[in-house]
């Protein structure tokens, strides 16, 4: 999936897109941790530097637009943005990412994503990303969640994330993080990356789910996640990530 990332961040048409909606947009490379490091120790490394390319993107004016290989990067991207204000988060993934090191069964990190952004894991690691601070369950908000295994299920109704239908946004922070893991859309759209399950919402819908988180709060930042081009054998998540981008650009000058 890192993969996906570097194809579109490398996407004239995107960058096209980009420029179509009003900006001039340019591109930040977050270099690789160590290789010879632990696991646990590059995601770590990582997620400082990019905590601190998001805040000088901030400072300098522009909107960070974030297109990460896995979802553990939006600690990194809220610390980053929200520079210390309540934020809120609106999260459209298929997967609810509240994996913790006590329950999770895959070994891997990203699914604990949204546990690390919110304090329920790897709490001391996180402590030392700049500018991080645990954001209220209750103020995140899982659109097109489906895929769960039961312990999953579990974890996800014993917490305060609120969920929704897709273009339905409950109020939340004053200022929100605009999470979309393009496994999120309906398998009938494209097939995003290995996970990618059906049941999911249209593209239509994704695009109305992020007018509607513009209309609700400020956006301080939004991220593009988990393509696995790999899996997109026709282009349809391509495409897609095109559309989106283009529509996230678009409100986020409206909101300056």
């Amino acid at each position: 999936m890192g993969a996906g990332a570097a194809l579109l961040g490398a996407d004239k048409d995107l960058h096209d897109e980009l420029a179509a909606a009003g900006w001039s947009p340019t591109l930040e490379r977050i270099a690789a941790a160590d290789p010879g490091a632990g696991e646990v120790t590059r995601i770590f490394d990582l997620l400082r530097a990019h905590a601190r390319a998001v805040r000088a993107a901030v400072d300098r004016g522009a909107f960070p637009l974030v297109l990460a290989g896995g979802c553990i990067s939006a600690s990194a991207t809220v610390a980053g943005a929200a520079a210390g204000r309540q934020a809120g988060v609106v999260w459209l993934d298929a997967h609810a990412d509240l994996d913790t090191p006590a329950d999770n069964l895959s070994g891997s990190m990203d699914v604990q994503a949204l546990a690390i952004l919110t304090g329920g894991a790897w709490q001391a690691a996180a402590a030392t990303i700049p500018g991080f601070t645990p954001l209220v369950e209750h103020d995140v908000c899982l659109v097109g969640v489906r895929d769960l295994a039961g312990y999953q299920r579990e974890r996800l109704a014993a917490s305060e994330v609120r969920t929704a239908d897709a273009g339905a946004v409950p109020e939340l922070a004053p200022c929100v993080y605009l999470h979309v893991d393009l496994d999120v859309l309906d398998t009938s759209v494209g097939t995003a990356n290995r996970y990618a399950a059906p049941g999911g919402p249209s593209l239509d819908e994704v695009l109305a789910t992020i007018d509607a988180t513009f209309d609700a709060a400020t956006v301080v930042a939004a991220a593009l996640t988990a393509y696995e081009p790999a899996y997109d054998r026709d282009g349809a998540i391509r495409a897609a990530a095109l559309q989106i981008a283009r529509r996230i650009a678009t409100r986020a000058l409206e909101q300056r």
